[in-house]
């Protein structure tokens, strides 16, 4: 119930650990840095994955699997890769009762596994582009963690595609960190900024990374989805060439995207409350939950009613759980039903039956409305697109209203000691003013805003005052 939730006002981390434990998202494993994932979360889950997996393949992708075990010189292959993922690898070295001859290092991702692979599947033009989307757990030692958001293990999906040009990897690059950002805004209704990262913030083996980013309530940054353009990097590595159509032969180009399980740590921190989960509608498991008010004279007929009602409201397609519990009253079930972020309540009790009607209650506004019974599916389906289009109207406005520009350094640091937010604010590009300001500040670079690209650059750097060549994006984030 709502009491056992921290304010997020007084606590914002707690507050959000509360969501995650109380609506049963997920728990704490018995292995530090793990966690377990509640039927309730792995639903979600479910869902993000479901739509995801169509959206790939409307874009000519393929699933498959390859191995959790990866051979460590794989990874030495490719030297910025490895130094990258270094700090982070769990590496079997003993297995079967002996010693291993070459140590397996534990998935953090899977580009040396899959260009291996590659190296045996692709010899012509004709064998390409191979656009290959692998779901999957990945292993990262993290040392702080924090449910969903980063955890030793996770899940997640890997797109890895091959192509005969550097034009066709880009285009691809790009088209996949566009379905992310449809999915995050039109599923999750979050509004995201795309943009290129920053050389010291791209991926450990790309030319170039791309990332989507959201600004959570706290005004933190959240990196919610990446898309990198790896150029011929782990094609030399593994030597991965391709007779072309004039006959000669070239490495093949290739991207790598993903996202993850901290998906579902960025619709908690985007959209809940202090009464518990806020879940947009178009990816919630149960869209309504029918309620009986009923006293103990007349349970079995506000019951019947309520039965009848759920029964119908499946019937025609909503995703609908009814509550008949009657050792429970209907105050701590509506609590209860708030914490797990069901978008519609329908309540029923004794004047309802009367009048032939049923109240409906909004998650995310608590609004009430008294609709007749037989308005009330066609009521709830107006509702679920109300309650969509309302959150992410209100996550944008509340951006927007977060964003800034600075007109020095100092006001820079202010921001960031105080209420943070998103700042919008010129580059020189060097890596050591980058550097600088996130030593200073613990703010980095989100990313180089596609949206203000064509947009002239004014001022000099936010840190050394030299001519400003990109628009950055800068946040602390998680």
């Amino acid at each position: 119930m709502a009491e056992k939730i921290t304010p997020r006002s007084s606590d914002y981390s707690q507050w959000y650990i509360d969501i995650v434990t109380n609506a049963k998202l997920a728990d704490y494993s018995p292995v530090k840095g793990c966690m377990v994932i509640r039927p309730r979360g792995y639903a979600l889950w479910e869902n993000i994955q479901r739509v995801l997996d169509g959206m790939f393949k409307a874009t000519g992708h393929v699933n498959a699997y390859f191995p959790m075990l990866i051979p460590e010189s794989f990874l030495k292959k490719e030297a910025e890769h490895v130094e990258g993922f270094s700090p982070e690898l769990a590496v079997v070295t003993y297995a079967g009762g002996e010693k291993l001859e070459e140590p397996l290092v534990v998935r953090p991702t899977s580009e040396t596994i899959i260009w291996s692979m590659y190296q045996k599947w692709i010899h012509s033009y004709r064998d390409l582009p191979l656009l290959i989307n692998q779901w999957a757990n990945v292993v990262r030692w993290e040392k702080r963690t924090r449910l969903f958001l980063r955890t030793t293990e996770f899940l997640w999906q890997e797109g890895h595609t091959a192509h005969a040009s550097a034009e066709e990897a880009q285009a691809e690059t790009l088209k996949m960190l566009g379905v992310y950002k449809t999915f995050l805004e039109e599923w999750m209704a979050i509004p995201v900024l795309e943009g290129e990262k920053s050389e010291s913030e791209k991926f450990a083996g790309a030319v170039k990374t791309f990332s989507i980013e959201a600004m959570m309530q706290d005004k933190k940054a959240l990196q919610a989805g990446t898309s990198h353009n790896l150029g011929q990097n782990f094609a030399k590595a593994f030597d991965v060439t391709f007779q072309t159509k004039d006959g000669n032969l070239d490495h093949v180009w290739a991207t790598s995207w993903g996202v993850s399980t901290r998906l579902i740590g960025a619709l908690i921190m985007a959209h809940s409350d202090d009464k518990g989960l806020v879940v947009p509608p178009r990816l919630a498991p149960v869209e309504a939950v029918v309620i009986p008010v009923f006293r103990k004279d007349n349970v079995a007929e506000v019951s019947a009613y309520a039965q009848a009602l759920g029964d119908e409201l499946k019937g025609l397609g909503l995703k609908v759980e009814l509550d008949l519990d009657d050792a429970a009253s209907p105050g701590w079930k509506f609590a209860e039903w708030e914490m797990v972020g069901v978008p519609v309540r329908i309540e029923v009790g004794p004047k309802d039956m009367e009048k032939n009607q049923a109240v409906l209650v909004r998650r995310d506004t608590g609004e009430k409305l008294f609709v007749p019974r037989g308005e009330v599916a066609g009521k709830v389906r107006e509702l679920l697109l109300a309650i969509q289009k309302s959150l992410f109207d209100r996550a944008l406005e509340f951006r927007k209203a977060n964003t800034f520009r600075v007109a020095s350094y100092a006001e820079f640091k202010t921001l960031m000691e105080g209420e943070g937010g998103f700042v919008q604010a010129p580059w020189c590009t060097s890596r050591e003013c980058e550097a600088a300001i996130k030593e200073d500040t613990k703010a980095t670079i989100r990313n180089l805003p596609f949206e203000l690209a064509n947009v002239p650059v004014e001022g000099g750097c936010l840190y050394c005052g030299k001519p400003g060549h990109r628009w950055a994006v800068w946040a602390k984030s998680y």
